[in-house]
């Protein structure tokens, strides 16, 4: 987290296949390196849906997952010193790209308790773009969602690839989990959200 915070950023090159602008950077701090993946304001496309700004979705959804500790969004932090202005930077996850939802789902059952509780992230975020391709598992085994700017919408608009668990019972403890955002949410995470988003 200091490290994406605080440590200089390096522009490396575009991200292809990115509808927005993404880039892939060194951040360092120090004897500290670590690759991220910077997606700045300036290099959003005008939605009709969304306002400007889906950087700080991509932080809230790191809140989100950090809040109701899944650990499922990768380290995301936002910058307003980064090389093509304000943006996010997030950790880049070290994996297969041959992998993703689908081939995870289908090869891989020691995975489904976690493509479940995506699913649930999902729903509880109002994800409008989740893809197969932002479910990724890394060189360490575990399972990351990533790509989160079109979350938060006040409109129910959710939009997956993740429908197998659909008509299934949500694990008691994973309704416990998101059971206190229903009273509130963490401030940091309504900061950055408008008030209809929140509710």
């Amino acid at each position: 987290l200091t490290l994406l915070a605080e440590g200089s950023v390096e522009l490396l090159g575009r991200i292809p296949g990115s509808s927005n602008e993404t880039f892939l950077v060194t951040v360092t701090c120090g004897d500290d390196s670590a690759y991220a993946v910077y997606k700045p304001e300036a290099g959003e496309r005008p939605l009709s849906d969304f306002e400007p700004g889906l950087y700080r979705r991509e932080r809230a959804a790191y809140l989100l997952s950090e809040s109701l500790e899944w650990g499922l969004v990768p380290t995301t932090v936002i910058r307003e010193d980064a090389p093509l202005g304000v943006g996010s930077l997030q950790r880049f996850i070290e994996c297969d790209f041959r992998e993703h939802y689908f081939t995870l789902y289908a090869d891989a059952p020691e995975t489904h308790r976690d493509l479940a509780r995506i699913a649930l992230f999902d729903y509880v975020a109002n994800n409008t773009d989740r893809k197969s391709g932002h479910v990724l598992r890394g060189d360490d085994g575990r399972v990351w969602g990533i790509d989160h700017g079109l979350c938060f919408s006040a409109a129910f608009t959710l939009r997956t690839v993740i429908w197998d668990f659909a008509g299934e019972s949500i694990p008691e403890a994973l309704l416990a989990d998101i059971a206190p955002l229903a009273e509130s949410v963490p401030a940091e995470l309504a900061e950055l959200l408008d008030d209809d988003e929140v509710a």
